[in-house]
């Protein structure tokens, strides 16, 4: 909720920013004329109901500022994001790196792949993960992703204690054996 109030006050303060902008290049190349600049500094020091308008659309402007300034400078809650358990003895802080590397350990049994990525994302449910492999295009890949998609759940649940709600297995292409010249030597 918080960051969507942000997104808010954020779009409304470009927006102002970039009318208070044209406001002022309009000025400068003369199409607001010196006449209506000065009447209207002159109702913002003499007119009360100007001066009020002003003052407050100013003070929203640089409290606006202050937000994003603080927002900019705050450090997070932690460098890198993770999955956060409480036991009876304390607090259990798994990074999702940790979980990808141990995604690309249990896929790697799996025989016939290579060059193999991992992607983790925290749900309700438990953990999605996404492999993508290039396979060797010897065994059946249909078989194949599936022994990958049971060693990568049971690993994970059985390291991390975190249930595995899916495991997605992408295979992005089959990997091209180079051709083998036999040298003759005569």
């Amino acid at each position: 909720m918080v960051k969507v109030l942000d997104r808010l006050l954020l779009f409304i303060f470009s927006l102002a920013v970039l009318i208070a902008t044209f406001i002022l290049l309009f000025a400068a190349f003369g199409l607001i004329s010196f006449n209506t600049a000065s009447n209207f500094a002159h109702d913002v020091y003499y007119d009360l109901r100007t001066a009020i308008i002003f003052i407050s659309s100013t003070v929203v402007a640089a409290l606006l500022s202050l937000r994003f300034l603080y927002l900019s400078v705050r450090r997070g809650k932690s460098s890198s994001p993770s999955i956060d358990q409480r036991t009876e003895f304390g607090d259990i802080r798994i990074s999702l790196d940790t979980v990808e590397n141990l995604s690309l350990k249990a896929a790697g049994r799996t025989r016939g792949v290579q060059d193999l990525r991992a992607r983790v994302k925290v749900n309700q449910s438990g953990l999605e993960i996404v492999i993508r492999a290039i396979v060797d295009g010897e065994n059946s890949i249909p078989a194949m992703t599936e022994e990958m998609q049971a060693n990568v759940k049971r690993h994970i649940e059985e390291i991390t204690g975190i249930p595995v709600a899916f495991v997605t297995v992408f295979i992005a292409n089959i990997q091209q054996s180079s051709p083998t010249f036999k040298s003759r030597v005569e």
